[in-house]
């Protein structure tokens, strides 16, 4: 219900999250109809503060939604001009041919972006159309109706003691009210999480599985540069221990981004996603390509990869899910902005017809068929037995068979290998400490390799530290006498910027939490095996601060 000291602000259309989805949604609104009030809400300081992607991006988004954005100057500008895939040993490689490999891998016609500078060229489009872009408004809260519909948001709230009373400088936020209620939070939204519970939209679908994502920017020589080179890998360091690859973009201006991915249904808790990150620079391949150069910005983000499967249902009452908030990556292609703007132009088609029809607050028919039959569908569908054959298979089965099931379903559009299960929550793929040895890492170089305190400076991360930690616990014993001896205190080790230490000895150790460090990359709320940590948005504006990611 309405919260009656809040001011209120009523819109057509209340979108949550300005990235490719969000800014999809709310530009195609006001292209259908120009006097449609649409506001969009982010929680970065600025619109791609918090994106990070890869990313080769597919334009079959936006070329839908802004069809003469070369003319419009959007700053995707290098076309992938090369293509390769290694499978890497400690040191060595293999190329795979690119002739074996299904034509949905190949990615020339893509280009190599920055996501954050995207979706700032894509805001400025929207501000241009008449939409309200608000970044630095973390939307704490959904405000629901007398029908139990979402109604809207609860935004801008600031000014809270850690403890979670009102401070003396207490703004209670806004309430932003809309017909319909977009989340685009991205993966594993606080929001999208409470109303995928509430309406229970994942009763009939496969548990959603995860990656973590690392990524770093370096600007390399210039003798070693490619413009629009594109290189992935599997293997080493990983091996059997985890899924996971890698991938290594040149974009423009001496600059190369360099990513490590790590699928969370990982067994072992001794395992040390990010440090196994470091470790893959010292590769004699990659190592060649960055020595002499210097890193200037990392980040980190889970990655969604259930893809078909895992998506739950789409609609609510009174709003919708897009992109990454339900799960729309290709993990084979390492893509999910292109599916992200297709599903927000295909929720503000519904919407727009919900409305036309005088309509509000009610389950926003048309949406889901859009993308259940339409090319999000079929992007999908063709590579959804990748995943769970890399899991329970391992690496060659799933370059094998999965590589065979996506050259027939590219060809005929059908699956001969069915539609496989994934099983158990990543959370719960993680077993005792006991079954496994510790794993030994090299101690960073700070030439190549570097440690997380150190790199996530160059994240940016900035958070008040007199705000309530946005990082909870269920129980707060659990960490303590449950994971630190059942599971060695893995949160020590998957978190990529290392909130979570266990600090003391015996009987005084203590479940310490760095909150200002976090870049909300939301791994502790998905791997944790108690799944006793709950990620909630801190104060608009705090996180990171990525520039070109």
């Amino acid at each position: 219900m309405t919260d009656t000291t809040r001011e209120t602000m009523d819109y057509d259309v209340v979108i949550v999250g300005a990235g490719p989805a969000g800014l999809s949604a709310a530009i195609r609104l006001k292209q259908l109809d120009a006097d449609l009030s649409v506001v969009v809400l982010e929680k970065g300081s600025e619109v791609g503060a918090h994106i990070l992607s890869g990313a080769v991006l597919d334009t079959a988004g936006i070329d839908q939604l802004i069809p003469d954005w070369k003319e419009k100057g959007a700053p995707i500008t290098v076309p992938v001009t090369s293509d390769a895939f290694y499978i890497l040993g400690e040191a060595g490689k293999v190329r795979v041919p690119n002739a074996v490999m299904p034509p949905l891998m190949n990615n020339h016609g893509n280009y190599i972006v920055s996501m954050g500078n995207v979706c700032r060229w894509m805001a400025e489009q929207a501000e241009a159309l008449g939409v309200e872009v608000f970044p630095g408004m973390s939307c704490s809260e959904l405000v629901y109706g007398d029908n139990g519909e979402v109604r809207g948001v609860v935004a801008g709230e600031f000014g809270k003691n850690p403890d979670g009373t009102h401070g003396p400088n207490y703004e209670p936020g806004m309430e932003l009210h809309g017909k319909y209620v977009f989340l685009g939070e991205g993966v594993r939204g606080s929001l999208s999480k409470q109303v995928i519970a509430k309406y229970e939209l994942d009763a009939k679908s496969e548990p959603q599985k995860y990656g973590l994502g690392m990524k770093e920017i370096w600007e390399i020589d210039p003798e070693k540069h490619r413009p629009g080179k594109v290189v992935h890998t599997m293997g080493w360091p990983l091996g059997k221990n985890a899924g996971g690859g890698s991938f290594i973009y040149h974009l423009d201006n001496n600059q190369v981004y360099v990513g490590f991915v790590v699928h969370l249904n990982y067994r072992n808790p001794h395992l040390f996603p990010y440090m196994e990150f470091q470790r893959f620079k010292h590769h004699p391949m990659v190592a060649d390509l960055l020595e002499g150069g210097k890193r200037v910005a990392y980040g980190a983000r889970a990655i969604t990869e259930g893809g078909w499967q895992s998506m739950p249902k789409l609609e609510f009452p009174g709003g919708a899910l897009l992109g990454c908030a339900a799960g729309m990556v290709n993990v084979p292609r390492i893509k999910g902005n292109h599916n992200a703007m297709l599903s927000g132009i295909a929720a503000a088609e519904a919407a727009f017809a919900a409305i036309q029809a005088g309509r509000g607050g009610d389950l926003l028919d048309g949406y889901e068929a859009l993308v259940r039959t339409g090319p999000i569908a079929k992007d999908l569908k063709r590579v959804q037995n990748v995943k769970p054959l890399w899991s329970k298979h391992g690496l060659i089965a799933s370059l094998m068979a999965g590589g065979a099931d996506m050259w027939v379903a590219n060809v005929t559009g059908w699956n001969p290998l069915g539609a496989m299960h994934h099983g158990k929550t990543d959370a719960a793929a993680t077993e005792e400490a006991s079954k496994h040895k510790p794993i030994d890492y090299p101690k960073p170089d700070g030439v190549l390799s570097f440690d997380r305190l150190t790199n996530v400076a160059f994240s940016f991360t900035n958070h008040e530290e007199s705000q309530p930690a946005h990082l909870t616990l269920k129980d707060a014993d659990v960490p303590v006498k449950v994971n630190l001896p059942k599971y060695a205190g893995p949160s020590a080790r998957y978190c990529p910027a290392g909130v979570y230490e266990f600090v003391g000895e015996g009987a005084d150790t203590r479940f310490q939490i760095n909150f200002q460090n976090c870049v909300h990359c939301k791994t502790c709320d998905i791997k944790d095996p108690s799944q006793n940590i709950v990620w909630t948005t801190p104060q608009g504006g705090d996180g990171p601060n990525y520039p070109n990611m």
